[in-house]
């Protein structure tokens, strides 16, 4: 897969529509295969290998702990550099959820047995916390934060949404995982961090809107990589 690094990044204020739906429209196939991967459609048709999932549940578990301090970091920039109170709501709603998010792996591992403390993590966890610590960073605009943010949230809803769509065949014992993330709610909490970020793109300089599109993007080859390790190690 091509580097996010030799992407060109040519988004900028000026377009007619909002910064966000250009990159899904610019990177529409990668987009795709981020919400589309075979470990999803797997899940829809109930094909999926249970193996897979458990796999994936020991990873993603790792992986929400290392997105909480992500997302306080986001929070801490929204305080310094947004003139919207409403951000600090919407990030604290996150954060709040992130608590229950990993009481629910602990039971869902404690279900399928499989022994959290034991998990390693595997190369591609690893890269993809490693980018996330990387944004942590003071120096990290919060328009860039808040996109990755918005990014990581909406490829899990629209990922799990499309298991729930008519015609689905998904597993008994994985209707409550697709419930989780593809609920209306959760789309409309994701709805809300995209309006942020298009705000603060909106009010961005090129050069910012530049790296925050860069940072979509790793998100998105994160992501895949991510399904690819679910359906076997790497």
């Amino acid at each position: 897969m091509e580097s996010a690094a030799n992407k060109p990044v040519t988004e900028g204020t000026e377009s007619n529509i909002p910064v966000t739906e250009a990159w899904l429209r610019k990177y529409r196939f990668i987009y795709e295969g981020a919400t589309r991967h075979p470990f999803i459609l797997g899940i829809r048709d109930g094909s999926v290998d249970f193996s897979s999932f458990k796999r994936w549940l020991g990873q993603d578990y790792i992986f929400v702990r290392s997105f909480v301090p992500f997302v306080a970091s986001t929070l801490m920039k929204s305080c310094k550099e947004s003139g919207n109170e409403l951000d600090m709501e919407v990030i604290l709603g996150g954060m709040a959820s992130l608590n229950d998010e990993i009481n629910w792996f602990k039971k869902e591992a404690s279900k399928f047995h499989v022994s959290l403390t034991s998990v390693i993590p595997q190369n591609a966890n690893i890269k993809y916390c490693r980018f996330l610590e990387s944004l942590m960073s003071p120096e990290i605009e919060y328009a860039v934060a808040i996109s990755v943010f918005w990014a990581i949230e909406a490829v899990y809803q629209e990922s799990f949404a499309h298991c729930l769509e008519e015609g689905g065949k998904i597993p008994q014992e994985l209707q409550e995982t697709c419930e989780r993330w593809g609920n209306e709610g959760f789309g409309a909490y994701c709805k809300s961090l995209r309006d942020i970020a298009d705000r603060c793109l909106n009010n961005a300089s090129p050069e910012v809107i530049s790296k925050a599109e860069v940072s979509f993007l790793s998100v998105l080859e994160h992501e895949v990589e991510f399904w690819n390790m679910s359906v076997r190690e790497i």
